[in-house]
């Protein structure tokens, strides 16, 4: 689907890339901030949906100071609140002290940049009151500026309004992205959630439940399958609202303008290449504006909102999206589109899925291809 097409992208962008390179439940809220050699900190931190035992939180941090090339933030719960998994953030809990660090990609903030990380937590259902005070690397964070330590954050706070095809939260989230780099030669999986789309479990739980169907297909087809990784799906909280991906014009026609603002963004906060000789990559964006689409090839998968939608069990029957995935990965391997319906998942008959089928040439193109010593 789109394939070629797709090709010439990703193409184009990686010859830029190396171009440039060789050139050169309820809503709590809390505000805070601090001063060192000028260290100053601003944080928010917000309870987006709750459930019985269980709440997700987001956490968004200002550097009101001089820039940083790390940080720690910290904070104690007052009711017993406990952080489970978490993502854009190393979170440990000792009581109630509660210490997050930066990851690879959102460690350096300049002076006004900001940076945001969430994870889910368990509550007693009596009372989950935000924390009363943070400190950014020792700094309490007040919003203003004193004299001690340095702090500071950069990349986009999430927010949590909500996305068209209705979706109340699930009642009891759990997955999202890696807080340290995944192993290498796996199929990487990724939810770009604009900052106005709301979390929703079903979207995450949805793409992994497509891509380990995909993972079993390859498996029958080949003899051979990808690893995925733990969790399967990194949910990345956008720096844009929906609407920015949508009409922010990249990659030339409006069809790929919400999947190569996506992948450019998360090129830039993970590192990854295109094509990338660490990862296959697949990325789903909330977003999809008129006529958006996605495609396959050059090692990535990049797909937009009626794919999510989909998985997450929204739009349409499920074979269409395990279909879906199983012909875009198959892209992502090196196959070009059939020349005819010719029952292959690389023609028009991925729709019939799972009664299509890889040929032996597809078969031995995937197993010789360049990502062929990713199967095992």
């Amino acid at each position: 689907m789109h394939q070629r097409r797709l090709r010439e992208v990703l193409t184009r962008l990686a010859l830029a890339a190396c171009l440039a390179a060789c050139l050169a439940g309820a809503a709590a809220g809390t505000t805070v901030a601090a001063h060192a050699a000028s260290a100053a900190c601003r944080v928010t931190y917000t309870v987006g949906s709750q459930w019985n035992g269980g709440f997700s939180a987001n956490v968004a941090i200002t550097n009101l100071g001089d820039p940083i090339s790390g940080w720690t933030l910290r904070w104690t719960f007052g009711a017993g609140q406990t952080v489970g998994q978490a993502w854009n953030a190393n979170v440990t809990q000792s009581g109630g002290a509660v210490t997050a660090a930066n990851v690879s990609w959102n460690g350096s903030l300049a002076t006004g940049a900001s940076t945001s990380f969430g994870f889910n937590g368990s509550w007693n259902n009596t009372a989950n009151p935000a924390p009363a005070e943070f400190t950014l690397n020792g700094v309490a964070c007040t919003g203003g500026t004193t004299v001690s330590p340095g702090v500071s954050p950069s990349a986009s706070p999430s927010r949590s309004p909500s996305r068209s095809p209705s979706a109340s939260p699930s009642a009891s989230p759990s997955a999202s992205p890696s807080a340290t780099t995944p192993p290498a030669r796996t199929v990487r999986v990724f939810w770009l959630k604009p900052s106005d789309v709301a979390y929703d479990q079903r979207y995450p739980d949805g793409m992994a439940k497509v891509v380990r169907e995909a993972q079993r297909f390859f498996k029958q087809e080949l003899g051979k399958t990808f690893a995925l990784n733990t969790p399967v799906v990194e949910v990345v909280n956008g720096d844009q609202p929906r609407s920015w991906y949508e009409n922010t014009p990249k990659c030339g026609d409006k069809y790929w303008w919400a999947v190569c603002n996506m992948q450019e963004e998360l090129r830039r906060k993970f590192g990854l290449g295109a094509p990338d000789s660490r990862w296959i990559n697949v990325g789903e964006v909330s977003a999809e504006g008129d006529g958006a689409g996605g495609g396959g090839g050059n090692g990535w998968v990049i797909l937009s909102g009626h794919d999510a939608d989909g998985a997450a069990g929204l739009n349409g029957p499920m074979n269409r999206w395990y279909g879906g995935m199983v012909h875009e990965l198959g892209h992502a391997f090196g196959l070009p589109d059939a020349t005819s319906t010719d029952g292959t998942c690389m023609s028009a008959s991925l729709y019939d899925y799972p009664n299509c089928h890889f040929s032996q040439a597809q078969k031995n193109s995937i197993l010789n291809g360049p990502y062929g010593s990713f199967l095992s």
